[in-house]
């Protein structure tokens, strides 16, 4: 089935939260920090208020006081400057052009106090950082026991950086108030978790609050969380009682509206000579803000991966003058996986094994924490089928030994296992059938997965005569008991380097997936695409670059952080196994969405070592970190 949206998005039809005006709206610009870590001594708004169509200007003076503060965000609530391109205030005017100039005048004046920047700095030399418990430690087995009983051990850290989302969108917001009741035109892909969190901030009943959400020019997790924006927008225009518009440019996304956290990523691995791991020791260091405690559980992938009897995982946070992180498309997994499987890549090669003989030496057939059954899982026909489709069985496994004769390119394949969790939430679906037979179907939900289940349901009680129907679906928190689960994947990567250069491209990707049933073959191949393309930019090109003495961002416009177009982009072979996992839930799916980037960046990984024999274990993958070793081995 089509896209229903599609021919409205392609012909410009599509309306986008900015491309909204309301009428006598006001335009509203944030004005951001420029320092990293401080107070603002002085706001100097005095030319800006003057200027010609200026309504007002609010800071943390005037800004009227929220009965619900959240600390995790800037509402203009006091002085405190925690981080570069933190919101500080917001000019309001009758035209866009009018904010933009008038935000030009303010000038701003700090106490600065001394900023953490230097994320490796950070657990060197041991700033302070926050201690996570449970969910970001858990261990099983014994682990010194069983790294004693290894023959064959891997110790390396694996990093990955600061990644911001950079959707197509812009994040914007448009809010009016009608006496006590907020209607917000917003980016979000979380319409009632906003209407719940505006109606707290506000003090006002939730059923007062009215979140419209359209379309949505890519999310990838940023527009999950309430951000600054909103609740400025909503604060200023109950200030000027009048509709406010208010759009971020691309600059002012990079900071107070989330990113991907860097991972510092120890991991050690103990194995006997034939491949059977004995021990896992996944350590992960990530960074966070200081007004909250974000975690990027990068661990997550290692204990449901493998089989293995000794596991330990931890997480460890350290506290940064930076914006809070967030989501990003498969939050930690992503980041871990990349992590674990380039580690089981490092083992194949120690003990001469093929990586994928190794991952069926270590098939786990039942999840090797809870010891509980998955509720569907067939990974060893992912395996089977994706070497068969990418014609694995002709890699010759010796680095560098696969060359492009005419060209002079070196070839490398490499490959990884996928892996993310099934989630299920509480969902209700309305069914009505029409009077010229056609049949409304709206929903509410997290996922596919728990969509279709109150649709299904939904369906059911309106067949025969019933006109209209409803279905609610709560999780069944009983299942957590019983069963464990998660998708799978295998993941093959062909990739050329250039000997002289140092440049890579991925020429092409055969991946195979294990999620259940699929409901639409066409939306689950994008959306599989979609997530490969994303671990092709987590493997060779997202990289956030942090100015160490303030705290800025060096790279933060898309002219210079790169994100992958359609030139970097080669053939891509996806497919679904489609065995329905009616454990799960009734109708037998789960999600999608996210898996494709888990270890896409790892397969990538290894195969630029295939080719080339040198092992990058600091992402992205560049050309300066293959011609820093030339003729290397590790």
């Amino acid at each position: 089935m089509n896209r229903v949206d599609g021919k409205l998005k392609v012909t410009g039809a599509a309306r986008f939260t900015a491309g909204f005006k309301p009428q006598n709206g006001a335009y509203g610009v944030i004005l951001q920090s420029t320092i990293a870590h401080g107070r603002i001594a002085r706001m100097d708004v005095g030319k800006a208020e003057s200027s010609d169509g200026v309504l007002a200007v609010l800071t943390h003076r005037n800004a009227p006081k929220l009965p619900g503060v959240e600390e995790r965000i800037s509402m203009l609530q006091n002085s405190n400057v925690e981080y570069n391109n933190q919101p500080i205030g917001v000019v309001l005017a009758e035209s866009h052009e009018q904010a933009v100039h008038a935000a030009s005048l303010v000038k701003v004046r700090y106490d600065f106090l001394p900023s953490k920047l230097d994320f490796q700095s950070g657990f060197v030399r041991g700033y302070p950082g926050s201690h996570i418990g449970e969910p970001g430690d858990l261990a099983f087995g014994n682990v010194e026991d069983g790294l004693r009983q290894a023959e064959v051990r891997i110790d390396q850290v694996y990093r990955t950086p600061i990644m911001h989302h950079n959707p197509m969108e812009p994040h914007a917001t448009i809010a009016e108030w009608d006496g006590d009741r907020l209607t917000i035109h917003d980016t979000t892909q979380n319409i009632s978790g906003h209407k719940e969190k505006l109606a707290t901030i506000f003090g006002i009943p939730a059923e007062n609050v009215r979140v419209v959400s359209l379309f949505l020019g890519g999310g990838f997790g940023c527009k999950g969380e309430v951000w600054s924006h909103t609740v400025i927008a909503a604060m200023a225009a109950r200030y000027v009682r009048r509709p406010v518009k208010l759009v971020l440019d691309r600059p002012q996304m990079f900071g107070p509206v989330g990113a991907r956290a860097q991972t510092f990523q120890h991991l050690t691995l103990g194995a006997k000579p034939d491949g059977k791991l004995m021990a896992i020791r996944h350590e992960v260091l990530a960074h966070t803000s200081y007004v909250e405690d974000y975690l990027e559980s990068s661990a997550f992938p290692t204990r449901v991966m493998y089989a293995c009897p000794n596991v330990s995982t931890t997480h460890r946070l350290v506290q940064l003058n930076l914006g809070t992180p967030t989501y990003a498309r498969a939050p930690g997994v992503a980041t871990g996986t990349y992590a674990i499987e380039v580690a089981m890549d490092e083992l194949a090669y120690a003990i001469h094994m093929d990586p994928v003989a190794l991952r069926q030496a270590n098939y786990a057939e039942v999840d090797a924490h809870s010891k509980l059954p998955f509720t569907g899982k067939h990974l060893d026909a992912c395996y089977s089928q994706g070497a068969e489709r990418f014609g694995w069985s002709k890699r010759n496994p010796e680095p560098g030994s696969m060359r492009e004769e005419r060209s002079g390119l070196r070839i490398g394949w490499g490959m990884a296992t996928e892996t993310c969790p099934a989630n299920s939430g509480p969902a209700s679906a309305l069914v009505r059938m029409q009077p010229d037979g056609r049949v409304l179907v709206p929903a509410g939900s997290m996922t596919t997965a728990v969509q279709s289940n109150a649709r299904f349901h939904g369906h059911n009680a309106s067949a025969g005569e019933i006109i209209e129907a409803t279905a609610a679906i709560e999780p069944d928190e009983s299942l957590k008991r019983k069963a464990s689960a998660h998708s799978f994947g295998a993941v093959f990567a062909e990739v050329t380097v250039d000997p002289e250069l140092g440049m890579v491209k991925v020429r092409r990707i055969v991946a195979v997936f294990d999620v259940g049933g699929v409901l639409n073959e066409q939306t689950a191949r994008s959306q599989f695409i979609g997530g490969i393309v994303c671990g092709i930019s987590l493997a060779l090109l997202e990289n956030t670059l942090v100015d160490a003495r303030t705290g800025r961002f060096a790279n933060g416009n898309l002219s210079e952080y790169h994100v992958p177009v359609n030139a970097d982009i080669g053939e891509i072979d996806v497919s679904a196994l489609n065995i329905p996992d009616t454990t799960f839930n009734s109708i037998g799916v789960r999600d999608i969405g996210e898996i494709g980037i888990t270890g896409t960046a790892a397969a990538i990984s290894n195969a630029v070592f295939h080719a080339t024999g040198i092992r990058v274990r600091d992402l992205p993958i560049t050309l300066d970190k293959l011609q820093a070793h030339p003729g290397s081995n590790n």
